[in-house]
């Protein structure tokens, strides 16, 4: 492998407004869930904006992954980090998280919102489109990171152990498995020290944040401050994303006993929250602010929804912190070299397993729905077009389609 590689730093540090103004965008955008989130973080921070190149985007995808919380969001937080520092970590999580935020929050307060034929449908072509984005991901990075046949090899272990698998864990045992055998590439021996990552973040800084995960995960029930609901509330859900592994919809039954075990929201309103947080763009993890509004609806809900938000999201913030200023010393030493090789193909297998379950298949039911996405996949590959024009016109033929059925 060549030395004249793509540094692994962006060319020129940005700045905070820049980063907010990229990941609101992506926020407003972004359908389909963390899968098809790191598609469209590939297209837009690897392909159009250059911020990173493809070895440091699977690391940052390995890492998020292989810890609790909501993938895309600590992708999209590290992102920040790396282009613009603390400010521009900041800026990623508010541009990525806020507009799903908001619409949660209103649909708590009764709002209807993407219902009818008309709504439907076009949800259903946002879906379609995740499914475009996500195979021109794997496309692009299969060429870099898998372009030989043993790392090809361990792409299809790995997306073999991430379908057969439990959920909850599949992803990080392929990215484990991929780990364990990178050793067995011939080639590792003579793989170039990447240049560092600069995420601007103090060892002792990573060190604080270790100790702050693990103080909030246990001195509230271990002091009994859960007797008072702002403190129980935050508890419950900073809980549910600090044990959350894989992100997405495995979620569902830790908040599920979280909230409605405990009384706090009904059986009818959690299902419906989540039904419409299916149907919104950004993370899953923003059903918290839902929840929380719905909690506090005879007291504060805005209070407790930006409570129970907030908490959700924390635990994986605090883990990236921890982790990423000792990367670079880990990253360093041969047997880790070693192991990345096989890390970033496993992390090109974990998306073929998620492209064809959930992505393809709750996606694509019909001949129309093929031609759609083979049409989409082909503007992103072939004419470069630019995904937001793409998100908008099969959106709208299908919004189209739907009013002309039955």
């Amino acid at each position: 492998m060549s030395d004249d590689r793509p540094a692994s730093q962006p060319a020129r540090r940005g700045t905070a407004r820049e980063v907010l103004g990229a990941f609101l965008r992506l926020g407003c955008l972004s359908f389909g869930g963390p899968v098809a989130h790191l598609g469209y973080f590939h297209a837009e921070f690897v392909q159009r904006r250059q911020w990173c190149d493809e070895e440091t985007f699977a690391e940052i995808a390995a890492i998020a992954q292989a810890m609790p919380g909501p993938a895309s969001s600590q992708v999209g937080f590290t992102l920040g980090l790396l282009r613009a520092g603390w400010k521009g970590g900041a800026a990623a999580w508010l541009g990525f998280t806020m507009p799903s935020a908001l619409l949660m929050l209103g649909f708590a307060f009764g709002h209807m919102l993407l219902t009818g034929r008309l709504g439907f449908g076009a949800v259903h072509g946002l879906q379609l489109v995740a499914v475009a984005v996500v195979a021109q991901a794997i496309l692009s990075m299969r060429k870099s990171l898998a372009p030989d046949a043993a790392r090809m090899a361990l792409a299809l272990l790995a997306a073999a152990i991430a379908w057969f698998a439990p959920a909850a864990a599949g992803t990080v045992l392929a990215i484990a498995a991929g780990a364990l055998l990178g050793g067995l590439l011939p080639r590792v021996a003579q793989r170039p020290v990447t240049p560092a990552l600069q995420f601007g973040i103090p060892k002792l800084a990573g060190a604080l944040a270790a100790a702050l995960f693990l103080i909030l995960l246990l001195l509230p029930a271990a002091a009994g401050f859960t007797r008072f609901r702002a403190i129980a509330v935050f508890s419950a859900f900073y809980r549910t994303g600090a044990l959350v592994f894989g992100g997405g919809h495995v979620v569902l039954p830790l908040l599920e006993n979280g909230v409605v075990a405990r009384g706090w929201v009904d059986q009818q309103a959690f299902l419906s929250g989540y039904g419409a947080a299916q149907a919104l763009p950004g993370p899953l993890f923003t059903f918290a602010a839902y929840l929380g509004a719905v909690i506090g609806s005879t007291a504060d809900p805005i209070m407790l929804a930006a409570l129970a938000l907030i908490a959700i999201f924390l635990p994986g913030i605090l883990l990236i912190v921890a982790v990423l200023p000792f990367w670079n010393s880990l990253r360093r030493r041969p047997w880790i070299q070693s192991c990345l090789l096989g890390v970033n193909a496993s992390v090109v297998g974990v998306l073929i397993a998620a492209l064809i379950r959930p992505v393809w298949s709750s996606a694509v039911h019909t001949a129309f729905d093929l031609v759609l996405v083979l049409s989409a996949f082909a503007l992103l590959v072939r004419w470069k077009a630019p995904p937001w024009t793409i998100v908008a016109g099969v959106a709208s033929v299908c919004a189209a389609a739907s009013v002309f059925r039955q």
